[in-house]
């Protein structure tokens, strides 16, 4: 009992001990840590602005900022330069950005950065002479998008930024939010809660649909129109003749389609790569997928993940891709992971066995693109098979 005792002593003394002395090392290094990053901090306002000069520290603090903007310093020229605090592959990234009289960026570069690819150092420059109105044209880099497109959104909230200092106003509601406010709007009685429909069928001049969780109806998508449903597909609201028409013909073809799973063990020859499969009441089929990208036949550099990409997709009887895209993945992050964009998996609708691999492929990782095309690949054979054909 006494050695119990004095092992729970010296243990609790050792880890005051730890604390004591990080706490010694915070104490030491917290102000020198400030003063290099605000050394940091002086060296890039001319570096971000050139000729640039009187530079002073604003009170920021009755503007309503983007959260990245963490810094504001103005200059006599009636230019600005914004210290952006944001996250790519990991927290931490530090970037400044200067902005001249006319709402041109004239520099931006990383001071502080925890990413691991090294894209932050240089994509500063990708970003010159952008301005509100062609920043989100600026080509973010392949092989590093969440870096670099955590760099160029810091920078588009310096640019939002300037314009709330010149007294305008900017929407600073993200894509998910601007979309979420869109389908309300049209469906009100949907009380904010949707869910995405999975296509099943081809809808002419519609994207995306989505259902109310409380089944109050749908809202359709068509071009930058949002158009809603009752239950049954008839339109809600304003609409043209034509804009209703067009809802009408895609809601009879998508509402009420139902899905029996198909029984693959009585086709002994289905490519490994086909998990499930089933066949909608329209006709169409629907399949679940697995494809073998850098997760199972990577290398030792990036560390595979032992997992496969697995993939949704919904095809016509006679071998058209309908609608394609990425359930989930553990590809590396910043390369491979691109396959989740829906700018690349939706590359594959409207493909046929023809066709399918013609699409661009992800920058800096051809196994996970491979794997990914070999695995849509077995869509056509499937279908074959299913139809007794192959």
């Amino acid at each position: 009992m006494k050695n119990h005792i004095k092992t729970v002593v010296s243990l609790t003394a050792i880890c005051a001990v730890v604390a004591i002395l990080l706490a010694l090392t915070n104490y030491v290094t917290a102000p020198m840590i400030e003063k290099q990053e605000n050394a940091a901090v002086n060296e890039a306002l001319a570096v971000v602005l050139p000729g640039g000069s009187g530079f002073e520290k604003m009170d920021i603090s009755s503007f309503q900022f983007p959260e990245t903007i963490t810094e504001v310093y103005s200059e006599e020229n009636g230019g600005y330069v914004f210290k952006m605090t944001t996250a790519g592959y990991g927290p931490g990234m530090v970037i400044m950005c200067g902005i001249d009289a006319n709402g041109v960026v004239k520099g931006a570069t990383c001071i502080s950065s925890n990413e691991t690819l090294g894209a932050e150092a240089t994509y500063g420059e990708n970003l010159k002479e952008a301005k509100i109105d062609t920043i989100d044209s600026v080509d973010t880099v392949a092989s590093a998008t969440r870096t670099t497109e955590a760099y160029k959104g810091a920078v588009k909230d310096a640019l939002n930024a300037f314009v709330i200092i010149g007294g305008g106003s900017v929407d600073l509601r993200d894509e998910a939010e601007i979309l979420a406010d869109n389908l309300s709007a049209a469906l009100s009685a949907a009380e904010g809660k949707f869910s995405p429909v999975f296509i099943t069928a081809e809808l002419e001049g519609v994207s995306a649909v989505y259902s109310a969780d409380n089944g109050a109806g749908y809202v359709f998508v068509a071009g930058e129109n949002f158009v809603a449903t009752d239950p049954s597909g008839n339109v809600i609201g304003e609409a043209s003749v034509d804009l209703s028409a067009t809802v009408t013909a895609a809601a009879q073809k998508l509402i009420g389609v139902t899905l029996e799973e198909i029984d693959l063990s009585a086709f002994p020859n289905m490519p490994s790569q086909v998990e499930k499969a089933y066949k909608a009441s329209n006709g169409n089929y629907v399949f679940e997928l697995k494809a073998a990208g850098f997760g199972i036949n990577g290398d030792e550099w990036y560390n595979p993940s032992g997992e496969y990409i697995k993939i949704k997709a919904s095809a016509t009887a006679d071998g058209k891709i309908i609608v394609c895209e990425t359930v989930s993945q553990k590809e590396t992050d910043g390369i491979g992971s691109a396959c989740a964009d829906a700018s690349f998996y939706l590359q594959f609708s409207g493909k046929t066995a023809e066709n399918y691999g013609q699409i661009d492929a992800i920058s800096g990782a051809t196994i996970t693109t491979n794997g990914y095309k070999t695995a849509v690949s077995k869509i056509f054979e499937a279908i074959k098979i299913l139809k007794g054909e192959a």
